[in-house]
Formats: structure tokens, C-alpha cells, sequence
């Protein structure tokens, strides 16, 4: 049997037939005691052998000894046993457990029955555990579902679909904004998921989503049901609606200022190159080339939006900054004006500028000529889960100056604030072991007094913090100390990235070899969607919740990092990054 009956003492009063369920840890027994006692949890010591009851204590580790101890004018029984032919230890029937602390309030008895997590169903337990909800899957919507999930990871996107309104200002006209309409149905989708916790079926949305792009509509080869589609299409196609739906119409538009990048593009005609003429250390792209056959051709400078960076794939592509790069410098075939046909032009692209929310789309998914269809790349591509884009040479020149004061400051001060992280979980444990020492001590004192012999205290642990400053005060000298970093131009850029770095918050993978087929899940922090106090200082954000259409899970940032792809398991498809908090 694992419940037993045993006994505790507290402030002289003793309390028999108590249930004590040995399958479950410590924190389950106090709660016991609590309901008889009054003592409240923070203030509970129960007295084993060794030091107190832990709130994950198994029971069956616990080995004492049958011993007699006085503490203070209390005198403590604790009777042990050991039994069982394997060398268990078990707590025996009848036996009395002392109880420290002073009682406040008796509990109250519950206004509804207690219900344990492993008796919980779906619902309940995702109220309990505040995780949020997943959407039901409506026939191949996965990819929908995903990008929905990791959208919503975007807290000025949450925030400002919460005041929107569709903008014509003439409401005859608002049955024919499908891009408003959509838009619309995004921000009562978000508060539709925030007020349950039971799967949502998201069909409203899905409707008008097929409504605006008739493509996911698109019906399956086998004629049974709605068609797979790729979610980055579907990302594409949502943020562009969210663009011509008004979105933060007030600032410029939503997108523009917090999705939106802008690219500057460097097109030379190549044919014949002579590297060490040529050179140009002082361009902002980097490399120059220029055309011996028509040197009188000047090289074209473009500027445009961007809305995602594109990872490409090779065979070497081992990171995630290098396929990008790959991107960025290519050599394309176009008409030559001054030749009067085709060449080759040796094209290098920089950003110019940096969004609060950078997306970066792996391009997994190519046409095979060969076999008349889209094929999937399963080759492993790592990711960062901090990008500095100004340490890669993404950025042009022009603005790796505006960047470079914040960016580095910040990267000291990250290293300063993690060394007092680990000063601060020193003092933690020494001053945990303090309490511990100090409470035996006592026991023992007051055993050895109750048997005539001479007492002794323990020496106290010392515990020098050294040059410690609170963190609240020493985060705010910072925050302002790179904000006066931070170059105008950039403060003045509403949505702008001011440091050139980024976290990553949110990801959705593709499972499958098939790029017409598969399943989509989204990856999302969990401080993204629940953020943690802002006093919390040495939180860690290394959990992560899983959404797999209506089932959701928490994961350990260990499997996120597993998720860079070499075989047909979830691979990185989709990364959203989000600017680094200066706080």
C-alpha cells in the first residue's frame, strides 16, 4: 500500500490518522499538514532525518534511524524502519512527524473539488497550466494553423489588431476589402483563442482566407478534400493583407514599420574581371566588379522592401548566416543597354534597414525539372537562437555605423549581466546551505542538551556578495545608457531595430520529405506569449510550447535546437526574430 496512516505534533498538539500517500513527493504532505495545522507552506518545516521535508522528496530514499531529539521545549519521536528484501526504506504506520511554524488562518475548505493535474482532461489542464490554445485542423490547414500560432508571437501585431478597424472611410465599401476583412478576422481569431481553453476551430478565417487567395482552395489530386499548401505562401500572403488592410494606417502602416526591411542592391555587369584593378574597399557591399568590355556602364543602385531574408540552401549551406549571405550575392543574367544583350551582372544586396521583427524563410522547396515537381532539401542547416546581423555583414555600411555604438555596449553588458547572474545563484546556494546547517546544528544542540553533554553551534557560512548593485538599479543605469547610444535617426525610425541584434521567438518547422504534402507545427517561447514579470530577473526563457494544430505541449529550448533539419522529422522552415531587449 502506498497511503499509510501516521501522526504530527505542532505547538504541543498532537494530530493522528493522517493519510500520507508515499507515491507522492513531499510538497502532497505538507499540503496535508497545512489543511490541519494552518501553517503556512513558506513558513513549514517538517523534521526528517538529515534536515526538513523538501517539496520533491521521495519517500522511499528517505533512511533514518529510530531517534529521539529535542528541539526547544518540544520533544520530537521520529520512528524508522527499514524493510523489504531489495534495501528499501519506508515510513512505518503510526509514526509522528513534528511540524515547525507559527499558524495563521485555518484553510478554508475548497468552493470546488480538489483536482489533481493526472486526473485532469485536456481543457482542464490547459486552464491549470495557462497554456494557450491550438487550433482544430479543418482538412490540410496545418500550414494555416502554424503561421496563425507563430504570428501571434508578434506582441505589436496582437496589440494593434485589439484597435483596428477596416480602413474605407465609406462603409459601402467595406464589403469589397477583402484585405481588411481578413485582417479583421485575425484580431477576433486572437481574442476568440485568449477566451478558452479548448481547441478553436478557425473557420471564419479560413474562409475569407481562401476568399482573398483562391489558391488555398485548392482541392487534393485524389479528389478527397482541400489540398496541402506551403506555409510560407500563406505567411506571405497574410502579412500582405495585414499591409493592405490599414494596419497601423496611423504610423505608416504595420508592416512598413515593424515586418518591413528595406534592401539596397548593387547590379555590375560582369563579363570580364580583373580583381585587383577593380577592387573597391570603400563599397559598402563589399565586393565591386566592374565590365572591361563596357566600362563606361555605371553600376545600378536599387532600393526595395523586403519582407523576409532567404536562406539558400546548397551543398555546403551548413549555417543559416551563410546561406543568407548566398543570397545576397549572386550573379544574375539580364538585357545589358549598353550592349545590347544579354549578360551576366554580379548583383550584392545589403540592408539598409532593420525591422523590430526580422523573418527568415529557409528555402527548402525547389523545382526538379527532371521529375516535374517541387522536391524538398532535408540538409542540416543550424540556426542561431541570438543573431547579430551586424557581426555577419548583412547590413550596409551606412548603417553598421549607426548600429555599432548600442550593438557593442550590448554585448558588455550581457556579459556583465550574466556574471552577476552566477554571483547572485552562488549566494543563493550558500545561504540555502546556511539555513540547512544551521537548523541540524539546533537539532543537535538541543539532542546533545537532553543527554547532558556539552553543546556546540555550528560556524556560520559566509557569504560575501562582494560588489553586488541591486539588478533593478543596475538594469536601469543601462537601459538608459544605451539608449543614449542610439543613434536619431534610428530612434526617430518607429519600429526600427536600434542594436542589430535579435532573439529568436517563434518557428515553424515542415515534417515530410514531400513538399506537396507533410504537416506543419509551429514553435513559439513562451515569454513571447507569456511574459515574465519584469522583476524576474534570472527567469530563464529556455521553454518553449508546441503547437501541433489543436495539441499543445512545452518543450525545453534542447529540442528546438534540434530542429535544423537532416532527415524528414520537423525541420526549420519559417524563423521569426525578434530585437533583443536593451532591458
Amino acid at each position: 500500500m502506498s497511503s499509510i496512516r501516521v501522526s504530527i505534533k505542532h505547538a504541543g498538539k498532537t494530530f493522528e490518522d493522517l493519510q500520507l500517500d508515499t507515491a507522492k513527493p513531499g510538497a502532497a504532505f505538507k499540503q496535508t499538514i497545512y489543511e490541519k495545522t494552518g501553517v503556512p507552506l513558506d513558513r513549514m518545516k517538517v523534521m526528517i532525518k538529515g534536515g526538513t521535508l523538501k517539496d520533491n522528496t521521495d519517500w522511499g530514499k528517505v533512511g533514518v534511524k529510530d531517534v529521539r531529539m529535542l528541539l526547544g521545549r518540544i520533544t520530537i519521536w521520529l520512528i524508522w524502519a527499514t524493510y523489504g528484501h531489495h534495501g528499501g526504506i519506508y515510513v512505518t504506520q503510526g509514526q509522528t512527524f513534528t511540524v515547525i511554524g507559527a499558524a495563521g488562518e485555518l484553510p478554508k475548505p475548497p468552493s470546488v473539488p480538489v483536482v489533481f493535474l493526472e486526473d485532469m482532461d485536456d481543457a482542464q489542464l490547459a486552464s491549470a497550466l495557462n497554456v494557450p490554445v491550438g487550433l482544430q485542423n479543418l482538412g490540410n490547414t496545418c500550414y494555416m494553423n502554424a503561421t496563425i500560432q507563430a504570428l501571434r508571437s508578434i506582441p505589436e501585431l496582437r496589440s494593434g489588431l485589439q484597435s483596428y478597424t477596416p480602413s474605407p472611410a465609406n462603409p459601402a465599401q467595406l464589403s469589397g476589402d477583402i484585405s481588411g476583412a481578413l485582417t479583421l478576422a485575425l484580431g477576433s481569431l486572437y481574442e476568440d483563442m485568449s477566451k478558452t481553453s479548448e481547441p478553436f476551430p478557425p473557420i471564419h478565417f479560413l474562409q475569407l482566407l481562401r476568399q482573398a487567395n483562391p489558391q488555398f482552395a485548392e482541392m487534393a489530386r485524389s479528389g478527397h478534400g482541400y489540398a496541402q499548401q506551403d506555409a510560407d505562401e500563406c505567411w506571405s500572403q497574410i502579412v500582405s493583407s495585414i499591409g493592405s488592410g490599414g494596419l497601423g494606417r496611423e504610423l505608416g502602416g504595420w508592416t512598413n514599420k515593424f515586418l518591413a526591411g528595406e534592401m539596397k542592391t548593387l547590379s555590375v555587369a560582369l563579363l570580364t574581371i580583373h580583381l585587383p584593378q577593380h577592387f573597391d574597399r570603400a563599397e559598402p557591399f563589399g565586393n565591386r566588379l566592374t565590365c572591361d568590355d563596357a566600362p563606361e556602364e555605371p553600376p545600378s543602385v536599387t532600393h526595395e522592401k523586403i519582407m523576409k531574408l532567404q536562406c539558400n540552401i546548397s551543398m555546403s549551406t551548413n549555417y543559416m548566416h551563410t546561406g543568407i549571405m548566398d543570397s545576397l550575392d549572386q550573379k544574375i543574367s539580364k538585357n545589358s543597354p549598353s550592349l545590347g544583350r544579354e549578360a551576366t551582372y554580379s548583383q550584392h544586396s545589403r540592408v539598409s534597414r532593420l525591422p523590430s521583427n526580422l523573418t527568415v524563410h529557409m528555402v527548402r522547396f525547389y523545382w526538379r525539372r527532371d521529375i516535374d515537381k517541387k522536391a524538398k532539401i532535408m540538409r542540416k542547416v543550424k540556426f542561431p537562437f541570438t543573431f547579430d546581423v551586424v557581426a555577419e555583414g548583412i547590413v550596409t555600411q551606412e548603417l553598421q555605423k549607426k548600429l555599432a555604438p548600442v550593438n557593442g555596449r550590448l554585448k558588455e553588458i550581457e556579459r556583465e549581466r550574466m556574471e552577476r547572474r552566477k554571483v547572485r545563484r552562488r549566494i543563493k546556494i550558500a545561504k540555502k546551505e546556511k539555513e540547512d546547517d544551521v537548523e541540524m546544528a539546533d537539532a543537535s544542540t538541543s539532542t546533545a542538551g537532553a543527554q547532558g553533554a556539552p553543546t556546540t553551534t555550528a560556524p556560520p557560512v559566509a557569504v560575501v556578495p562582494g560588489d553586488l548593485p541591486d539588478e533593478k538599479d543596475a538594469r536601469k543605469r543601462e537601459v538608459e545608457e544605451l539608449m543614449a547610444l542610439v543613434d536619431p535617426t534610428l530612434k526617430e525610425d518607429v519600429g526600427a531595430n536600434v542594436s542589430g541584434v535579435y532573439e529568436l521567438c517563434a518557428i515553424v518547422t515542415h515534417k515530410g520529405a514531400s513538399a506537396d504534402g507533410g504537416h506543419y507545427i509551429a514553435w513559439v517561447r513562451k515569454d513571447e506569449l507569456q511574459p515574465t514579470p519584469s522583476d524576474a530577473v534570472d527567469t530563464a526563457d529556455d521553454e518553449w510550447f508546441k503547437f501541433d494544430d489543436d495539441k499543445v505541449s512545452i518543450v525545453k529550448q534542447d529540442k528546438i535546437a534540434q530542429l535544423d533539419g537532416g532527415g524528414e522529422d520537423s525541420t526549420a522552415y519559417i524563423l521569426l526574430y525578434r530585437t533583443k531587449s536593451l532591458e
